[in-house]
């Protein structure tokens, strides 16, 4: 029996409901945040992701040759194929740009519960413009994605990497050098959390451990904009120029102004989120019930443009959201809370089923179309079995209510409608108002 590939999912149309109401939430918080859609192809150029992240990238990927010896690549992630598609399309495009996309994304990766070989993911982009207030925007759109969807005690944890190299430089690490400079190396280990390999690492660079001793400080500080003037005396005495933190206090401000109080706040100035591209605010988002998946929700300022000749538009900024975590994380806090509607919308529309018995279907097709003119989900039942039956098929697939019609109700010009909640039946003219005012 052929059985579906590794890593991948099917979706029923019970879980399929869950996954269109929490999309329709996103795009619908995008849109009062003035981003507009867009859509890239589900392929790609294989030189679009080894040029933004290195030849050792394609072992990740599901990179094959077409027929004509193109090399080619599903899509690992989304960002990239925005950035190829503004430099072809969009270059003339009035600026900023405010971007959303959502789609399927590849990875040829071990797959466990909230890591999938095919993931959907959602994000934004800000192109053409850059400092606080464009940051801003960006977080603030995804605290009101957050906040609306229902997802509880969360983390937003915020930092900057231009401050977190001008530290890593100030203990002794170059930013240059043959293969991954020491510098992005411990920017990698710092991502991870991994302080017992950074001390290995100063070591090996011939530094002393304890020179990371400030590093984990600047990890560590709590709340919000009050916290930079701890952190201004650490980079103070480190020797660090901490200018870069009077802008992340401004952004902290606005935040405070432009967005929904996040359940946690941390400003980590050694947040690195592990990609080269970075260039200064970075942000994540962390469930801590997710374990060691639980970071959702990541994002910051970047350059990328420029490897499209698009020197200007550097840096920009954006996010992308797990979609598939956001809803592990929602569906465990449902469960843990007893809530049977884990998505706001979630719950089905009302419908019926239209159950003509005994009679000539002709008869009550033109009820059928209007109900659906009308806006009203309705179905016309097709399996032409008792009324016993077909109540308790009703019941079993969700719908609201029943329309029987039957040869004594085609006589009299009446239907009975049951409402499959209360268990009430009551009898109605056989007419579109008649039934949509009890419906």
């Amino acid at each position: 029996m052929v059985q579906r590939p590794r890593g991948t999912r099917d979706f029923t149309p019970a879980v399929m409901n869950r996954r269109l109401a929490f999309e329709n939430l996103l795009e619908s918080k995008a849109r009062t945040h003035g981003f507009k859609r867009v859509q890239t192809p589900i392929f790609e150029s294989l030189d679009l992701f080894t040029a933004k992240s290195g030849p050792g990238v394609v072992k990740q990927l599901y990179a094959f040759q077409d027929k004509s010896e193109r090399d080619l690549t599903l899509r690992p992630e989304l960002t990239a194929p925005v950035m190829r598609m503004i430099s072809e399309e969009m270059r003339s495009s009035p600026k900023p740009l405010r971007l959303s996309y959502f789609g399927q994304c590849f990875r040829y990766e071990e797959s466990k519960k909230g890591r999938y070989r095919e993931f959907f993911q959602y994000g934004i982009e800000l192109i053409g413009s850059s400092g606080p207030l464009a940051e801003a925007e960006v977080i603030a759109t995804a605290l009101d994605m957050l906040d609306a969807c229902g997802l509880a005690d969360w983390e937003l944890v915020i930092g900057h990497v231009g401050v977190l190299r001008d530290a890593l430089t100030s203990i002794g690490l170059s930013s240059e050098g043959e293969g991954e400079p020491p510098v992005a190396s411990a920017m990698r280990l710092l991502d991870k959390g991994d302080w017992d390999g950074l001390a290995e690492f100063l070591v090996s660079q011939g530094i002393a451990a304890s020179a990371g001793d400030g590093l984990r400080a600047l990890s560590g500080l709590d709340g919000g904009s009050e916290t930079l003037t701890q952190a201004k005396t650490i980079l103070d005495e480190m020797g660090v120029s901490s200018s870069s933190l009077d802008e992340l206090g401004q952004l902290l401000s606005i935040l405070e102004m432009l967005a929904p109080t996040p359940p946690s706040l941390k400003v980590n100035l050694c947040v690195a989120r592990g990609l080269d591209y970075y260039t200064g605010m970075v942000f994540e988002v962390n469930v801590a019930e997710l374990g060691g998946e639980g970071q959702v929700l990541g994002g910051g300022s970047y350059r990328l443009l420029h490897l499209f000749g698009l020197d200007d538009l550097d840096p920009s900024c954006g996010f992308g959201l797990g979609f598939d975590r956001v809803l592990l994380a929602l569906e465990a806090q449902g469960e843990r809370d007893g809530r049977s509607e884990i998505v706001p919308g979630e719950s089905a529309a009302p419908s019926t089923l239209i159950l003509p018995f005994r009679i000539d279907v002709g008869n009550v097709l033109p009820l059928v179309k209007g109900l659906r003119d009308s806006g009203h989900s309705a179905e016309l039942d097709l399996r032409g079995k008792n009324i016993g039956k077909s109540l308790d098929w009703a019941a079993k697939n969700g719908f609201t209510s029943v329309v029987i019609i039957g040869p004594q109700d085609l006589e009299n010009g009446v239907c009975s409608i049951k409402n499959l909640s209360s268990g009430e039946q009551q009898s109605v003219a056989l007419s579109l108002d008649a039934v949509l005012a009890v419906l």
